[in-house]
């Protein structure tokens, strides 16, 4: 039971600090994950560190994992309970904008501030952001095929571009939201998928109005 506990202690020590790391990370990227500022900010010692992580670039691993954990519980997900076809295609992107409108990170998308930073630097981080990436990337395009067999959206409809196009607006959210657009960004992003999802949508009621 001791033993037990002592594991249960230190999962969850791990999840806190991971948690932390992955909330800094979309403020100050990747490299900006020290011991020293994750100590501070989680209350763990600089030694209960080196029980989880013996570099720094193990650590930015399992902030990416993390990451995209958090990415498919809070978006992916609730997406999921919208019925399957063009319908689910628009509930991932609000659930994206649902994710970036209650400021889930300090600094938006741990996602856009990583790739950023590792899109010209070989190695084994840059490959994992770029997995993830291509993964969502790929489930938006499985989702829309998928609203295309079932006859919501026409047999026209390239899937990878209508899901870049689906991609690129969310994305835009991240800059335009914390630069200058404010909340309307959201309105924007929300509405031009709205848009294009009815304007092609054999059966527009499917979809909101606005």
């Amino acid at each position: 039971m001791t033993q037990d506990g002592r594991r249960l202690r230190g999962l969850r020590s791990r999840e806190t600090i991971l948690r932390q790391a992955v909330g800094l990370a979309s403020v100050e990227g990747l490299d900006g994950l020290s011991l020293g500022r994750l100590a501070a900010a989680t209350g763990v010692s600089k030694s209960g560190f080196f029980a989880h992580w013996q570099d720094k670039e193990q650590l930015q691993l399992d902030a990416v994992e993390w990451a995209a954990r958090q990415w498919a519980e809070r978006v992916v997900e609730p997406a999921r309970r919208a019925p399957a076809g063009v319908r689910r295609v628009f509930a991932l992107h609000e659930a994206r904008l649902t994710f970036y409108g209650d400021a889930t990170l300090p600094g938006g998308c741990f996602f856009f501030a990583a790739q950023a930073e590792f899109d010209d630097r070989p190695g084994a981080v840059r490959d994992r952001l770029a997995r993830a990436m291509r993964d969502w990337q790929e489930y938006i395009r499985r989702m829309v095929a998928e609203a295309v067999t079932l006859g919501e959206l026409p047999e026209s409809v390239d899937p990878a571009q209508l899901a870049y196009e689906i991609d690129a607006l969310g994305e835009m959210v991240i800059i335009h939201s914390r630069l200058h657009d404010g909340p309307a960004a959201l309105l924007y992003a929300r509405r031009a998928v709205l848009q294009r999802l009815r304007a092609l949508c054999p059966d527009p009621a499917l979809l909101p109005e606005d």
